[in-house]
Order: structure tokens, then C-alpha cells, then sequence
């Protein structure tokens, strides 16, 4: 099951706030996010376009999904986008007004890639926008904790408790990750 969501964020470009539009979709069971293309105003062929991507028969991130959850935005509403959806055999399910407590996942998602990254930035473009979703993106799938899920990362190479702790950095230190070099 996923779930879907669209957050805004503002961008300082040449003395003015321009708002941009992020549509995500997350993965329940194993927290991947994917990001659509990224659009100051979105509108129904956006939808159009962001449902295609998301079906794409080889590496859509909705292929093995049936029922991917989202809220009442209204540009859920656009004919392309269930249509698309409803042709690859996904049924999108709304939740009822009001009820944000029911989409949590996203809800947290949302609130952790603001109070953890974008929070901290001034992004002038969207290009650095894009690149700070993506350094984010990687750090939340391979170096954050997820205690919802009830693990802790995995090393992908043995250790032992002698070995050097190393940190990896991204976006300048704001993300920052502590693991041991392999033995």
C-alpha cells in the first residue's frame, strides 16, 4: 500500500518567494518516498503526467500496488489522473474531510523532511531544491532510523567494534550519519 500527498514549499529567487509544489508518494511497509517532478503550478496535465510516470510498466512506483491512499486535494480530482491510475488496474482511495490523522505516514513525512532539511535552507532555485529532496531522499532510505519500523540500519559490510567510526555528510553537515568503516 502507498500513500500520496503534495506539500508546498517557498523559494527566495531574485528578492521574491515563489511557492513550489512537491506530489510524493511513500511506500508503507518500506518508507521509500518517490518525488514527482517538481511544479510551480500544478494542474490536471501535470496529474496526467505524474499518474504515468507512477504506472510506468517497467519502474513505476506503483506497480505492484492497489490502493494507493490520498487526501481530498482537489487535484486529485482531475479525470486523467484516476483514469490513468484506473486503467493499470489501481484504485485510489480518498480519505473523508477532515481527517488528517488517517494519511499519518505522509503527515510525518512531510514533517520530518521540513523540520529535519528545508527548514534549515534559503533554496533560490529549483534546482537546489531538487538537489536537497534528493540528499534528503537518500539519507532518509539508507542512513535515518525508522522506529516505526521497529529496526535499526543494517551495516552492508561486517564490522567489529574496533573499527573507526567515520561520519557521512550531506548537504553541507545538516544530514549527518555515524557508521564504523569495514573490518
Amino acid at each position: 500500500m502507498a500513500a500520496c500527498d503534495f506539500f508546498r514549499v517557498e523559494l527566495l529567487v531574485r528578492g521574491q518567494l515563489i511557492r513550489c509544489t512537491v506530489f510524493f508518494v511513500i511506500e508503507f511497509s518500506s518508507r521509500k518516498v518517490f518525488y514527482a517532478p517538481i511544479k510551480l503550478q500544478p494542474d490536471g496535465n501535470y496529474m496526467r503526467q505524474v499518474a504515468r510516470i507512477l504506472t510506468d510498466c517497467e519502474d513505476g512506483f506503483l506497480k505492484d500496488k492497489r490502493f494507493p491512499i490520498h487526501d481530498r486535494y482537489p487535484l486529485y480530482r482531475t479525470e486523467g489522473f484516476y483514469g490513468i491510475l484506473q486503467g493499470f488496474g489501481i484504485e485510489p482511495i480518498k480519505f473523508p474531510a477532515r481527517s488528517p490523522n488517517l494519511n499519518s505516514i505522509t503527515e510525518c513525512y512531510v514533517k520530518s523532511v521540513k523540520y529535519e532539511c528545508l527548514n534549515f535552507l534559503i533554496l533560490s532555485s529549483v534546482k537546489q531544491f531538487e538537489y536537497a529532496l534528493n540528499q534528503y531522499q537518500l539519507y532518509y532510505h539508507h542512513e535515518r532510523i525508522h522506529q516505526s519500523l521497529g529496526r535499526i540500519i543494517e551495516p552492508k559490510h561486517k564490522t567489529d567494534d574496533t573499527s573507526e567510526i567515520v561520519c557521512i555528510e550531506r548537504l553541507g553537515g545538516l544530514l549527518k550519519f555515524y557508521h564504523r568503516l569495514a573490518a
